[in-house]
């Protein structure tokens, strides 16, 4: 298979094509350039989803990943391993403490961090039965996202998601984001949790107003409740601190990770403080309440603790702030004079640009419009919510990449 339309051709037949996918053979990719089967060049202003956080094939985790593939790959969960450990210490020391447990994904992260509220709403149980199970609720946000599983489907705060898959397991319901009265109007005695993304991703890159997590956080230690930060798309440095929440002064009872923590390899972590932790211990248990075979693989880890590393190493946290400044500074910019763009929003290099379709000579009639005409010109970005743009390039993107890629959207939008 040599050609695009050989490779799509073959995934056509053997694949599920479970979703949409643009008609693109990547071949290659160096930091934040891309390749194609045909040698056309792509700037990548939305970097895998978010997950490569240090863009393609980054030299320190090549590096990383080759020499830790000589040593060891997989020993199972039963015997200590140094790079799962470096990765934990990296996580916990830039975050606020707690202890990690590694899985593959965002979405397994929320299922460890929704079990382990069922065991704390259970030796908690409040007003309500132990023998029925205890305190079981979770509330979380309309327009979130925190998985596709039977877990994580209720917390996501879209019904697309949903669609086709009920009954849904009991215990869940979505309020408005960033409106504390929508949680208090949903605090029963069933409640034991909330989650919440600190900046909403598939809702459209929405930030809450500044008194919105910190006042969840006092609303949480008022009723008991454990409050749980969704930063599989703001965790990593994304939005020019290492986790989101860090913009606010809010500490989580549980953090979950993914995307930009493996750099592009399937890694997802919860982290719990000592509030929640020690229900997934063994030791108090006297059995074992969670566990998962491959999440603590020494490939994957030694990746995640190297992509701490070159975050401190090439102060990449103030490489965010200062090129998502520049960017916010041009896309305003942009607004200001073209009505077809609503608003633009972000912190670091997670940036989203709001359009409206209904502007007098709007050159698109939705986000999705943009996105194809900014493809076929070298540019790759995504849409949300069908009148959102979204960015999230590479921390480790050039101011040069960076205005490439803007360039093109610029001219797009203007039509």
């Amino acid at each position: 298979m040599t050609t695009t339309q050989e490779i799509i051709a073959s995934h056509e037949q053997h694949m599920i094509v479970n979703l949409p996918r643009y008609p693109i053979a990547v071949v290659r990719g160096q930091g934040s350039l891309l390749l194609d089967a045909e040698g056309k060049e792509y700037v990548d202003l939305f970097a895998g989803f978010g997950a490569p956080i240090l863009g393609h094939c980054h030299p320190d985790l090549v590096a990383a990943v080759t020499e830790q593939a000589k040593k060891l790959w997989h020993v199972g969960n039963l015997l200590h391993t140094e790079p799962q450990t470096l990765a934990a210490q990296a996580i916990t020391r830039h975050g606020f403490g707690g202890r990690v447990f590694f899985c593959h994904s965002g979405a397994d992260a929320n299922e460890a961090a929704i079990k382990l509220t069922r065991l704390y709403g259970k030796a908690h149980p409040g007003k309500t039965d132990p023998a029925q199970g205890g305190r079981y609720k979770v509330i979380s946000a309309t327009r979130s996202f925190h998985g596709r599983s039977f877990a994580t489907m209720g917390a996501t705060g879209q019904p697309a998601v949903r669609e086709g898959f009920a009954p849904l397991l009991p215990g869940y319901v979505n309020v408005e984001y960033n409106s504390l009265p929508a949680i208090q109007a949903e605090l029963d005695d069933l409640a034991v949790a909330v989650i919440v993304e600190p900046i909403q991703g598939e809702g459209g890159v929405i930030l809450p107003d500044d008194s919105y997590l910190p006042a969840l956080r006092k609303l949480c230690d008022q009723h008991d409740l454990l409050l749980i930060f969704d930063e599989v798309w703001t965790g990593c440095g994304r939005t020019g601190r290492y986790f989101g929440h860090q913009h606010w002064p809010v500490t989580p009872d549980i953090m979950t990770l993914g995307k930009g923590v493996g750099g592009g390899l399937p890694v997802g972590a919860m982290v719990a403080g000592p509030r929640a932790a020690e229900y997934f211990d063994y030791r108090t248990a006297n059995l074992v309440k969670h566990a998962t075979t491959l999440g603590n693989n020494c490939l994957s880890m030694a990746v995640t603790a190297a992509i701490f590393q070159v975050i401190e190493r090439d102060n990449l946290l103030q490489k965010a702030r200062d090129l998502g400044t520049h960017a916010l500074g041009r896309l305003q910019a942009l607004a200001a004079q073209n009505p077809a763009v609503k608003s633009v929003r972000g912190k670091g290099l997670f940036l989203g640009i709001e359009l409206n379709p209904d502007a007098p000579n709007a050159p698109f009639k939705a986000a999705g419009d943009v996105v194809q005409k900014c493809l076929d010109r070298g540019l790759l970005i995504n849409a949300a919510q069908k009148v959102v743009l979204r960015l999230a390039p590479a921390l480790t993107i050039t101011q040069k990449e960076l205005d490439r890629g803007l360039d093109i959207l610029e001219a797009v939008l203007r039509g």
